[in-house]
């Protein structure tokens, strides 16, 4: 064992060990419980940050305990590979997307090792792999045969410099979620994955999932956006259709005095064409299905519309209304046509202000008269049915069911469910992502590519010029093929998958990367899914989660999984903050990995993540954080180098009842340590409290190793008491751990080694009888706990009510303690 901690040389030793033993290779084992443990695989985008740092070095800790503790841990890596930032450096730096991205996962996965995670590299998968995303491409045809995938005209947000579809979920703030651009509308024929099929069943098994956040929970249940209500008919006066609306509040139904329509709504220009509005709702249509939907629907936009000349009759009052557009109604909501209520809607108080429409009130709370007060904005919540014909009265959570079951009788209208949660939009216009397999055929329709004709392969000669775009558009030997039912000229899909499709999937192909005739091994992934810890950034708790637990219960369905959800537990880490913002280059605050690597060590740089704040909150980078944890591991180092000779020959025992009250005091706190180390992994993730504890563990070490007796009398609990820092450290700092227990004289690997356990006899705090004198003399007898600090004992001592009688009125002078045994109070002269 050297002297001075070297973290270059004992990292690259034991990440060698670990790679030439293959030291995380796992198995399945049925004998074992297994432990699936699985972070969010990272984009490839050439280096790792801190984020990926903390996460993963999260993800560790969790793995290297659950193998302590005798679990069977699956912990696998991969690469999300598929997206449009290699296609942007294809364009920007004339470098192919697949050269480019092998490169950035080659130097991605030397950082990740080099950081000294747990994987199993054997299992390493990257999406843009033709070997991955054949499969996907056969659980496409396969949806397809059962109608989960499908092709229609829609309008889609759409992005003019990345030349391609977003997701709602990609718009932020009306802006791509890549680029920055500003996202309009545009109408395209595009795929999409059916998965309102699965609505309830996404939006009932949230209830299942108890180890996930609240707070995701919370996300994805107003995402799903299940609502309660009725769908009316409103005859269109001059015409024999009937115009659909879907409301939850049919108890305002008396309220209503306009209809609004979505500017993507069919009828919108229909009811206006040939008369003197026809141009005026043109213009307004075209202007507003170019702007972007959260654009059109945040609380501060104007609220805009304009008259389509027609009306339709009120279904019980008979009355004609008249028929807007309005820029704040969406076709994906309902019907695409609201009844509008100003009274009790604030968007529609504000339109019918701005427009001069009537406001009529028919909801009132609880003892106040009607249209009693002017009002100043919509009255949204329950109350008193007022105004409503034969419904007065009533309350208005009643009201709704008994107006829904009466037009539903008059056949009038139907009670309806509906969900805020559209179908998956999966085209996109670009190269990098998975062909879909579909072909086009004059005489036989769109034809799925037979499954013996799987993968189709993404071509590599494509040339990239910036101008928008799929660039497999315009290479014929990719497009121009045969139908394969009646042999006749065919096109080829150039529209590639979403690469949310691509993460949908992966930690079940995880459990089986080297099969090649099916795309799972079933028997495999029934061993080891569900995962049982997910961790990732809550930035995915719509995007990615959502996704993914529709797609497990599509392969559910097929009967490749036999599990509902895939993820058991979930942990959302926080970001890693500098200068009060996230880290990003942009915002030029990225603290470099490889430097704390090459500096301190990875073991320092996984400490401090692990150390500066609990997981599920912000980490505030801070230099000084990062100097302390390296300090820590080097006094360490240094306290097992000064003692080693005195423990080398020892026989480590924490177990032994000690006879001397700081030999006692010091076990109970190494099984203290242990108590609540183990709990603070297992039950609450707190990593950081559980470093804590060892660190006061050790100064305790510290300061009992300062004298020579207990070094005579107490070897093996010291020996103990260092092996079990070094143990309880081991899945923080791997490296280091190992390394010192090797250098104690273990030829075992410590990773081998059983999670230390507490005693509760040892936990118990034995009491001490203390002579308590006066000058010399005996005047009582206190009893304190066996690891009482002097102050306390000398407190007690004072306010025995024996002693106190002899030093009322007097002062003291100093008090004096023999540890464990005496206290002496010198009065002053």
């Amino acid at each position: 064992m050297e002297e001075r901690y070297q973290p270059a040389r004992i990292e690259a030793k034991w990440q060698r060990i670990w790679e030439e033993k293959k030291s995380f290779r796992v198995t399945e084992e049925p004998r074992l419980q297994k432990y699936y443990l699985l972070e969010m695989f990272p984009y490839p985008s050439g280096r790792i940050h801190m984020g990926h740092v903390r996460n993963y070095s999260i993800g560790d800790v969790i793995a290297r305990y659950k193998r302590m503790r005798g679990y069977n841990v699956l912990h696998p890596m991969g690469w999300d590979a598929f997206g449009l930032p290699a296609e942007n450096a294809a364009i920007e730096r004339g470098v192919h997307p697949a050269k480019w991205t092998a490169e950035n996962i080659a130097y991605m996965r030397d950082q990740l090792k080099k950081m000294g995670f747990s994987y199993d590299w054997e299992r390493e998968l990257a999406t843009c792999d033709e070997s991955y995303y054949r499969w996907e491409q056969l659980f496409f045809v396969e949806m397809f045969k059962r109608g989960l995938a499908y092709k229609k005209l829609s309008n889609v947000n759409w992005c003019d410099r990345c030349q391609t579809v977003l997701a709602n979920e990609q718009v932020e703030a009306g802006r791509c979620w890549r680029c920055d651009s500003e996202v309009g509308m545009r109408e395209l024929a595009q795929w999409f994955f059916r998965i309102t099929a699965y609505a309830e069943e996404l939006l009932e098994d949230l209830d299942r999932l108890g180890g996930w956040p609240e707070k995701v929970l919370t996300m994805q249940r107003n995402w799903i956006g299940k609502s309660v209500g009725a769908e009316i008919e409103f005859p269109i006066v001059g015409r024999q259709e009937t115009l659909a609306v879907f409301t939850t509040r049919p108890d305002t139904l008396y309220g209503v005095t306009f209809v609004s329509l979505a500017a993507e709504h069919p009828l919108s220009l229909e009811l206006c064409r040939g008369t003197a509005q026809e141009a005026a709702v043109k213009k307004f249509v075209e202007k507003v299905t170019k702007t972007g939907q959260s654009r059109r629907t945040a609380d501060e936009a104007e609220k805009e519309g304009v008259f389509t000349g027609a009306y339709c009759v009120h279904p019980l009052t008979q009355e004609k209304l008249p028929i807007f557009v309005a820029n704040f109604v969406l076709m994906e909501y309902g019907t695409g046509a609201v009844m509008a209520v100003p009274a009790h809607d604030q968007r529609d108080f504000e339109f019918a202000r701005k427009y001069s429409l009537p406001v009529r009130v028919v909801i009132q709370p609880e003892g106040k008269h009607p249209n009693s007060d002017p009002m100043d904005q919509a009255y949204v919540d329950e109350g008193v049915m007022v105004d409503s014909g034969s419904f007065s009265g009533l309350p208005s959570a009643e009201g709704k069911e008994r107006i829904a079951t009466y037009l539903e009788e008059k056949g009038l209208g139907k009670k309806d469910v509906r969900y805020r949660l559209r179908d998956w939009g999966i085209s996109r216009q670009r190269y990098w992502g998975t062909p879909i397999p579909i072909l086009y055929c004059d005489g036989c329709g769109m034809v799925p590519v037979p499954e013996d004709d799987l993968p189709v392969v993404l071509p590599k000669d494509v040339e990239f010029t910036g101008e928008g775009g799929s660039p497999l558009a315009k290479l014929p030997k990719f497009y121009a093929t045969t139908c394969p039912r009646c042999r006749g000229p065919a096109r080829r899909e150039t529209d590639t998958m979403d690469t949310f499709v691509e993460s949908s999937w992966y930690f079940a192909r995880y459990a089986c990367p080297d099969e090649t005739r099916a795309p799972l091994d079933k028997n495999r992934v029934d061993y080891w899914m569900p995962v049982d810890q997910y961790i990732g950034g809550i930035e995915h708790a719509v995007l990615h989660l959502l996704y993914a637990r529709f797609f497990t219960k599509v392969l559910r369905d097929m009967n490749w999984v036999n599990v509902d959800e895939p993820f058991t537990r979930l942990l959302t880490q926080g970001m890693v903050i500098k200068d009060g913002a996230k880290m990003s280059k942009s915002k030029g605050n990225v603290v470099d990995p490889g430097f704390l690597i090459e500096r301190y060590g990875a073991d320092t740089a996984r400490l401090f993540a692990l150390f500066a704040a609990p997981p599920e909150k912000d980490l505030e980078w801070s230099d000084q954080g990062v100097e302390g944890a390296h300090r820590f591991i080097n006094r360490l180092w240094r306290f097992a180098f000064q003692h080693r000779d005195a423990i080398i020959g020892v026989t480590a025992d924490i177990r032994r009842p000690e006879k001397t009250v700081a030999a006692q005091s010091l076990r109970r706190r190494i099984h203290r340590t242990i108590k609540r180390v183990t709990e603070d992994i297992e039950e609450r993730f707190h990593f950081n409290t559980a470093i804590a504890a060892v660190m006061e563990l050790f100064n305790a070490l510290t300061l009992a190793g300062k004298e020579e007796a207990v070094w005579r009398e107490a070897a093996p609990l010291m020996k103990g008491g260092i092996e079990t820092i070094i143990v309880l450290l081991y899945p923080f700092v791997p490296h280091f751990a190992a390394e010192l227990w090797e250098s104690l004289g273990h030829p075992e690997d410590l990773k081998t080694i059983s999670w230390p356990a507490y005693s509760e006899e040892a936990l118990e705090e034995a009491e001490l009888t203390i002579v308590v004198q006066v000058d010399g003399k005996v005047r009582g007898k206190i009893t304190v706990p066996g690891d009482a600090a002097q102050e306390f004992v000398e407190s007690r001592a004072l306010a025995d009510p024996k002693v106190s009688g002899f030093i009322r009125g007097k002062t003291v002078d100093r008090v004096v303690q023999v540890p464990g045994r005496l206290v002496n109070i010198v009065l002053g002269r």
